[in-house]
C-alpha cells in the first residue's frame, strides 16, 4: 500500500511515557501544517519486525534493526531515544553473580540493549556466559526474581523499579558504552520510508521536532496521551522516564548522537553481531 500525500502517515511507536509525549502533539493536529497520522501502537521488537518486513511508513525501531531496512528506510535526525546514563542493566537476585554458564533473558536478540550487552560482554565476560533466552520485557525482572533465569537485561522504567523485586545491579551497559567510547548511549531510532521522498521526509522530521518542542513547551497537555497508554505505571515513574529519554538528542541527533550511532553500528559489525553498513547509509536527505 502506497502512501499519497493527502493520507495520513501510517506510524508504530511503542506506548512507552517517551514516545506518547514526543509525539502527542503530532498525534492530535496540534502541529500546524503537519500530517495526520494513523498511529499503531506496539513494543519495539514488533516494531522492528514491521520495519523488517516493509510495514508502515513511519517506525520507532531499534538501532540495531538499521542495517537490514536502510535500504528502504531513512534514519530521521530526530524523535528517537539516545542519552547518558540511561542504558540497560544486567540484574540477579543475589549480587555477585557469575554470568559464566548462566542463562539471561533479553527483551529482543535484535534490540539495541542485546547489541550494548553483547560488546558488553566481549569486553567483560572472559569466559562468556551462557543460553540467552528472549522474553517480553516486563516479565524479566518476575523471571529473575522467581528464579526462571539466572539474570536479565532490563530496560526502560525498570532503572527504577527492580530494587521493588528484591533485584541487584550487575552491570550497567551504558556505563559501559560511555566509558569506553565518550558517546551518548544509542537507543531507539525513528525512521520513515524513503520513497515518501525528500520533502515528504524534511517535512516529517521538521513536525517531529516541532511535537517535540510543543512537549517540553506545555508538559501537562500530553499527561493525558501519556497515562492513556501507562496504565499500571506509577506517574512519577513516568516522569522520570521521560526526564531520562527525551532529551537534546531527541530534538537533534547532532555530532554526537551520529557518532554513537555510527559507533554502536561499526563495533557490532567487528564482533560479526550485525552487517556492516555502506558508508553513506545513515545520511539524511
Amino acid at each position: 500500500m502506497t502512501t499519497t500525500p493527502g493520507d495520513p502517515l501510517r506510524i508504530a511507536y511503542s506506548p512507552c511515557p517517551n514516545d506518547t509525549f514526543v509525539f502527542d502533539a503530532l498525534a492530535h493536529g496540534r502541529v500546524p501544517g503537519a500530517p495526520a497520522l494513523e498511529v499503531t501502537f506496539a513494543d519495539i521488537d514488533l516494531t522492528n519486525g514491521m520495519a523488517e518486513r516493509g510495514e508502515l511508513d513511519v517506525l520507532k525501531v531499534s538501532y540495531a534493526v538499521l542495517p537490514y531496512v536502510l535500504d528502504r528506510y531513512a534514519l530521521l535526525p530526530c524523535g528517537g531515544a539516545l542519552g547518558r546514563g540511561c542504558g540497560p542493566l544486567v540484574l540477579a537476585r543475589e549480587a555477585g553473580v557469575d554470568l559464566a554458564g548462566a542463562t539471561v533473558a533479553v527483551p529482543s536478540e535484535r534490540s539495541t540493549a542485546y547489541l550494548l550487552f553483547r560488546l558488553w560482554a566481549a569486553d567483560t565476560l572472559p569466559d562468556g556466559f551462557g543460553k540467552i533466552v528472549v522474553l517480553p520485557f516486563h516479565e524479566i525482572m518476575p523471571a529473575v526474581r522467581d528464579g526462571r533465569v539466572d539474570a536479565g537485561l532490563v530496560i526502560h522504567e525498570a532503572r527504577f523499579t527492580y530494587r521493588d523485586y528484591g533485584l541487584h545491579k550487575l552491570a550497567d551497559m551504558g556505563e559501559h558504552w560511555e566509558s569506553t567510547t565518550g558517546l551518548p548511549i544509542p537507543l531507539g531510532a525513528i525512521i520513515a520510508r524513503r520513497s515518501l521522498g525528500t520533502e515528504r521526509l524534511v517535512g516529517i522530521a521538521d513536525a517531529i521536532r516541532a511535537s517535540v518542542r510543543a512537549a517540553w513547551d506545555d508538559p501537562e497537555a500530553s499527561r493525558p496521551y501519556v497515562r492513556a497508554h501507562a496504565q499500571e505505571m506509577d506517574p512519577s515513574v513516568a516522569d522520570q522516564h521521560i526526564g531520562l529519554y527525551v532529551n537534546e538528542f531527541t530534538a537533534d541527533l547532532g555530532t554526537d548522537g551520529y557518532a554513537a550511532v555510527r559507533g554502536l553500528l561499526t563495533r557490532a559489525a567487528a564482533e560479526g553481531l550485525l552487517p556492516p553498513l555502506g558508508p553513506n547509509a545513515l545520511d539524511f536527505p
